[in-house]
């Protein structure tokens, strides 16, 4: 199951992991959104243990995505050692994740 990323566990889940995150900017009105919410459920489970996969809801989260400029949404962020290595914006299919997956993880 994807992670629950908020303002409050960012810093120590995200950008203080050793491995690679990747975050879904979303929103519950974004139609969108809930289109790829299940392939990011997927990539939680395949990739579950090697690389944090979750979620960050835009309109609860307001101050990460403040801090990343997030505009559109989805928006999907790669993040590894505390920097953005990556992104994607707006609905991908799984091979485009899986390949920003392996080529940064």
């Amino acid at each position: 199951m994807a992670l629950e990323f908020t303002d409050a566990n960012f810093k120590v889940d995200v950008l203080d992991s050793d491995k690679l995150s990747v975050i879904d900017f979303w929103a519950e009105w974004c139609g969108p959104c809930r289109a790829i919410g299940p392939v990011i459920e997927e990539l939680a489970k395949d990739y579950e243990g090697k690389v944090n996969i979750g979620k960050v809801n835009v309109d609860n989260n307001p101050q990460i995505s403040m801090n990343y400029g997030i505009t559109s949404i989805p928006a999907i962020l790669f993040v590894k050692g505390g920097q953005v290595v990556d992104k994607l914006v707006g609905a991908q299919p799984k091979a485009n994740f899986v390949k920003m997956i392996e080529q940064h993880k």
